[in-house]
């Protein structure tokens, strides 16, 4: 059931702008497949879903790609349209974001499977990522630096 529940998320995110998990239950509901908020929660994490603003300003649920080169896939294009700075402090970088938006960013970082980053905290328009090295963070800010440019 757990299969067959988490293809027709899938395919409902893929077809439909879904905004909120309240959304998603309601689609899946009609669909035949019955759930709960904390299932649907947990089935959200499993594949890897996360919220992006669409060109219109509305929050919807995508798939964010698996591995990836080290990796700027076309989520993460998305995702990282919200950086507005990166800076660093000896192995500590802090990007700031648009509102609501450090978490997706941080699981774009996470997503693009860096060796020299051990990790990620977002606030709302914050993110805090650890590298191994200031080096490290030097190379991340000049990499999130381009990625703007490019956006």
């Amino acid at each position: 059931m757990k299969e067959k529940r988490q293809e027709k998320i899938l395919e409902l995110v893929g077809r439909y702008e879904i905004g909120t998990q309240d959304d998603l239950i309601e689609r899946l509901r009609t669909s035949g497949f019955p759930a709960t908020q904390a299932t649907v929660s947990r089935d959200i994490r499993d594949l890897r879903l996360t919220k992006v603003q669409s060109s219109d300003g509305v929050y919807r649920y995508v798939q964010q790609s698996a591995g990836g080169d080290a990796g700027v896939n076309k989520l993460n294009v998305q995702i990282f349209s919200s950086v507005r700075s990166a800076d660093y402090a000896g192995n500590i970088v802090v990007i700031k974001t648009i509102p609501s938006m450090a978490s997706a960013v941080a699981a774009g970082i996470d997503e693009m499977e860096l060796r020299e980053v051990l990790g990620c905290v977002a606030g709302d328009d914050c993110v805090i990522a650890v590298t191994r090295t200031e080096n490290d963070a030097s190379a991340l800010c000049n990499r999130l630096r381009e990625l703007i440019r490019l956006m």
